[in-house]
């Protein structure tokens, strides 16, 4: 199913039923009085947040919903039926705006939340409502009101703990399908990832579990529109932490070309990664600045590839760790490295795997706890 994560539709609650002008026709009652009764109200326009919905999907589909106008007053007192209401069932994330203002309405964060966003018309009295000591045979009743009607825009974001980004081909989709029941598509070519991924990942020790995304790789010029993870990027500002995937491919290359000295080596390979993750948070910060003060973890996949040589990955991490201090700065939150940070991993294998998983529920946790 191709995931739809913006939308736009009308809405139109009901009218309200008129009213109804009438008397009593009784024989051996010559003055019967009025007895018109009321119409009934319009139906509402409700939404719904559903856990079981992940896109706004249905909406492709549909793009216009009405609720029931209410019916007409009738004699004998009788009042109209209320028009039926109608239930809109969005995802959990969804955002409300009104189209033409841009204006947030509402922000649909848990499961079962429900909001009316039009209301229905009332119903118009019948003529048996204005009768009075002086006033005993009115001929003339309300008609109903008009209900709300609004033109709106759904946006989705993904409630999730953490967030998996880096650049295409890092092992992002892999890695998700390792530490839960996820299973996106993943092939040996950049933009294999098309859309977001959600999994459920238990901790190590399988007492509890926390949500994370899997975001199409993000690319130089994401902001402005380049590559696939832009349309993406709204997706990530709801989770708690990053995890930020480097791919460490070219790191043994880099450390061991020859001719270079193993010292120099080792720095090429640790400006390479470098260059990975200054661009991603570049694109992170101007997108919205608010999103580099977030708590990340960092870790260097594909490291199956460099058992051979343990030496290069010990030194390449020292001096990755104090770069990462650098870079982030004073007012970057959690700024200290957590112990293992970076982590080196192996998304295939699972090799470092369960220390990365362990030390991203900690993050999740402080953060739910600040």
């Amino acid at each position: 199913m191709r995931f739809i994560d913006e939308a736009m539709i009308r809405v139109s609650a009901g009218k309200g039923g008129p009213g109804c002008v009438a008397f009593r026709r009784e024989k051996f009652i010559p003055r019967g009085g009025p007895n018109g009764g009321d119409g009934g109200d319009g139906g509402d326009v409700i939404f719904r947040a559903s856990s079981n919905l992940s896109t706004l999907q249905d909406f492709r589909f549909k793009r216009v919903y009405q609720a029931g106008n209410g019916m007409n007053g009738q004699g004998s007192n009788k009042a109209g039926k209320d028009g039926e209401n109608i239930l809109i069932p969005v995802p959990v994330g969804t955002l409300i705006k009104e189209s033409n203002t841009g204006e947030l309405l509402k922000e649909f964060m848990e499961d079962g939340e429900e909001w009316v966003v039009c209301e229905g018309g009332r119903g118009g009295k019948g003529n048996a409502h204005f009768v009075s000591s002086t006033f005993q045979a009115p001929k003339f009743a309300q008609p109903g009101e008009e209900g709300e009607f609004k033109e709106l825009t759904l946006e989705l974001k993904l409630l999730a703990d953490a967030a998996i980004i880096g650049f295409p081909n890092a092992g992002k989709s892999t890695l998700i399908s390792r530490i839960s029941a996820a299973r996106p598509k993943i092939a040996d070519y950049a933009f294999t990832t098309l859309t977001p991924n959600l999994g459920v990942v238990s901790t190590p020790d399988n007492e509890d579990s926390f949500v994370v995304a899997d975001i199409p790789g993000l690319i130089e010029g994401a902001h402005r529109g380049m590559g696939l993870g832009h349309k993406f990027l709204r997706h990530i500002e709801r989770t708690r932490v990053f995890i930020h995937l480097l791919d460490g491919t070219k790191l043994l290359e880099e450390a061991t070309k020859p001719g270079r000295p193993r010292k120099e080596g080792v720095e090429a390979a640790v400006e390479m990664l470098l260059k990975q993750y200054v661009i991603i948070r570049s694109e992170l910060g101007l997108f919205d600045e608010k999103l580099l003060h977030k708590p990340e973890i960092v870790a260097i996949n594909k490291v199956d590839l460099m058992v051979s040589d343990p030496d290069i990955i010990e030194s390449s991490v020292a001096r990755l760790r104090e770069k990462i201090l650098e870079i982030r700065g004073p007012k970057q939150i959690g700024v200290e490295p957590i112990p293992g940070e970076p982590f080196v991993i192996s998304a295939v294998s699972g090799s470092g795997v369960p220390e990365l998983v362990g030390a991203v529920y900690k993050k999740v946790r402080l953060d739910e706890a600040q």
